[in-house]
């Protein structure tokens, strides 16, 4: 299967303004084979925490954002994610909520377990507390977001049950070297395609570096972005991990 990353810049709170910039793109990625296309972490609003932006950030499920990929998805056949502020009924705080929809209405999500404490996320989004799995056309893709990259027991736990790990961030360019050292860590450690795509320009106070990547089961770097706008694509399938892992039987020493 091909997939494809989106590399992108995210204009501040404007979900119409990211929707028209990002939709060219998913449509030039479809049209170039890719199958699934992964937006990156709050990729209609950018990472617009704090008291000033609390009342425009949030979402209601089913929302604009997620409205937008399914949308997306139907247009142009092929599966989408991307996460957005998502505010079930109940809840107090929305969730970091990546979204994944498919192109015959599928939707699918995972709430990013890991707010980044230091950068305040908790503060105003609410921890989510479960894993997220899907077969997409016979591939087991299993969702993270950002700053769960650096828990590497979440990604031990689906190791055996996973094709490939998708992790849409915004990481900073001040830790670039982290972002790339755990992408790739994550890969060979547990022997998956892992995909990682960071925003590119100045988000806030912050400047994002992209650095998107994807990378192979034995840890080889198959494509890879600068710090400019970018659509990265790679072959991905069931049947390399299968042969990694039978000639490498790493995982059943674990």
């Amino acid at each position: 299967m091909k997939v494809a990353a989106i590399q992108h810049d995210i204009v501040w709170l404007d979900r119409d303004a990211n929707f028209a910039r990002l939709e060219p793109m998913i449509r030039e990625a479809a049209a170039a084979g890719a199958r699934l296309v992964v937006l990156t972490e709050m990729f209609s609003t950018g990472f617009a925490m704090g008291d000033e932006w609390a009342s425009r950030l949030a979402e209601p499920r089913d929302g604009a954002s997620s409205q937008f990929l399914r949308e997306v998805a139907r247009s142009y056949g092929v599966w989408v994610a991307g996460s957005c502020p998502e505010l079930a009924s109940e809840a107090s705080l929305p969730a970091n909520t990546l979204v994944i929809a498919g192109p015959n209405g599928e939707m699918h999500r995972y709430e990013k377990i890991h707010p980044f404490t230091y950068g305040r996320e908790d503060k105003y989004f609410r921890a989510g507390s479960g894993h997220l799995t899907v077969d997409i056309e016979g591939l087991a893709v299993s969702a993270f977001v950002c700053y769960d990259l650096r828990f590497a027991d979440h990604f031990w736990a689906l190791a055996k049950t996973t094709d490939l790990f998708i992790v849409p961030a915004n990481w900073p360019a001040s830790r670039a070297a982290h972002w790339t050292t755990l992408l790739n860590a994550r890969a060979i450690e547990n022997q998956a395609h892992v995909l990682g795509v960071n925003r590119v320009g100045t988000g806030g106070s912050l400047q994002y570096g992209g650095g998107s990547r994807i990378v192979g089961p034995f840890g080889d770097c198959l494509a890879e972005a600068g710090d400019e706008e970018a659509i990265l694509f790679a072959e991905v399938s069931h049947e390399l991990v299968a042969e990694t892992r039978a000639q490498y039987p790493f995982l059943q020493d674990r």
